[in-house]
């Protein structure tokens, strides 16, 4: 038997598929853990600058609440900017997302390297009947690719689908 390598000439274009956007609820998601953890955060540093006499003297404890406040804007900016960047794809073989503001990451994992799927809910994210979907592939601990912010009705019907492609 002969060894051949066909160069191969015209290469497959992902940016001609037609990407699903995430929930729109998932940015609801977002914005309320972005507001839980600076209400915890404003809270500490209160709660230290009142019960504390040393921190309650510090001269700039204005400037902390400061930073915080202008970190909770960039950051609601950022996830906001962010979340209309997230995208997924599911294809007859594969499973492809894209994500990222500064560094745009497209992943797209094979049925066949599918070790398993997982759904998982977040406390806030099942307010909004949203669940995240968890691709696991083989030989990594971790979960390889994640999808935030599906609908839990359709993750469930895309995990039966991508159970029923890598077991044939």
């Amino acid at each position: 038997m002969e060894f051949s390598n066909i160069e191969i000439l015209q290469l497959p274009d992902i940016s001609k598929v037609t990407f699903k956007r995430i929930h729109k609820d998932h940015l609801k998601v977002l914005i309320l853990t972005i507001l839980s953890v600076f209400t915890i955060l404003f809270l500490a540093v209160f709660l230290l600058e009142t019960n504390v006499e040393e921190i309650g003297s510090f001269p700039y404890v204005n400037y902390i609440y400061l930073v915080l406040v202008l970190l909770f804007f960039v950051l609601l900016i950022a996830f906001g900017i962010g979340f209309s960047r997230r995208k997924y794809v599911l294809r007859d073989k594969d499973v492809t997302y894209k994500s990222g503001v500064l560094i745009k990451v497209v992943t797209t994992v094979p049925f066949s390297r599918i070790q398993h799927v997982e759904i998982s809910e977040a406390p806030i994210s099942r307010l909004f009947k949203l669940a995240s979907l968890n691709v696991f592939t083989a030989g990594d601990s971790s979960n390889d690719l994640v999808i935030k912010g599906i609908k839990k009705e359709e993750a469930l019907k895309i995990k039966e689908f991508i159970n029923q492609q890598i077991n044939g």
